[in-house]
């Protein structure tokens, strides 16, 4: 038996990193994913991954910034399942590692859109969705930049704890529900995003993003009854 047997998970951002492990993980656990990210190959690369390990996947090739395509999944879903379990808002975008005031206003746009509008438009689409499950679970990444603060990726800093502040308050919204909504904090993990950010670090001496998987089936739960918190992945304790 799986510890998500028989429930279905959104995962973004499932086609490298720590979306392509979990969503692997959440499948060899029993769950049906509903994969999304823009990139086919890794989409394709995660499908015969999960079904060489018998489990099931639905690919959605998606850019989440067609938030008509974020309003129709939610439709989609409903009419194909009537409910969801789970999501998994994986996707996250650094942009530039640059001086605030050098930065292209473009790109300051886009990572506020991808970091946090995204994931409000996620909300928008599937809350009905996980409501009608009877243990609704929402995850969203954030990152130990929020408190960090460190120099040339304020955007990306700002916008994580805009994410934070915006998932906290909803989840004050879910306590007469049967759903939860919590942030997780991966800390420094072995990706493309981290390699932007520090190019001269040797990647071994950094986790793998398959290391944080096993948590996050975990978080995904209906185990999982915290609402509004932060999973702190390194120090594998909650705080607030």
């Amino acid at each position: 038996m799986g510890h998500l047997d028989g429930r279905l998970v959104v995962v973004t951002g499932a086609s490298r990193g720590v979306g392509f492990y979990a969503a692997k993980e959440i499948a060899t656990q029993g769950a049906h994913v509903i994969a999304i990210a823009r990139t086919v190959g890794g989409l394709e690369e995660l499908d015969d991954e999960i079904r060489a390990a018998g489990g099931v996947a639905t690919l959605v090739p998606l850019n989440l910034k067609d938030y008509d395509a974020i309003d129709r999944l939610g439709g989609t879903i409903h009419e194909r399942w009537g409910r969801l379990d789970g999501l998994l808002a994986n996707a996250g975008y650094l942009g530039q590692v640059t001086p605030l005031s050098h930065l292209d206003p473009a790109i300051f746009d886009d990572v506020m859109n991808i970091n946090v509008t995204v994931n409000y438009r996620l909300i928008r689409s599937l809350e009905p969705l996980l409501r009608q499950s009877p243990s609704g679970r929402a995850v969203f990444v954030s990152s130990g930049a929020v408190r960090a603060r460190r120099p040339f990726v304020a955007p990306y800093s700002a916008s994580k704890a805009a994410l934070e502040a915006m998932v906290k308050s909803w989840s004050h919204e879910l306590t007469t529900t049967n759903m939860r909504a919590n942030l997780v904090d991966p800390g420094t993990l072995r990706t493309r995003m981290r390699a932007q950010y520090a190019p001269g670090e040797d990647p071994e001496t950094v986790r793998h993003p398959a290391e944080i998987a096993e948590s996050l089936v975990t978080l995904l739960s209906a185990e999982t009854t915290e609402n509004g918190r932060i999973y702190d992945f390194p120090k594998g304790e909650w705080r607030t």
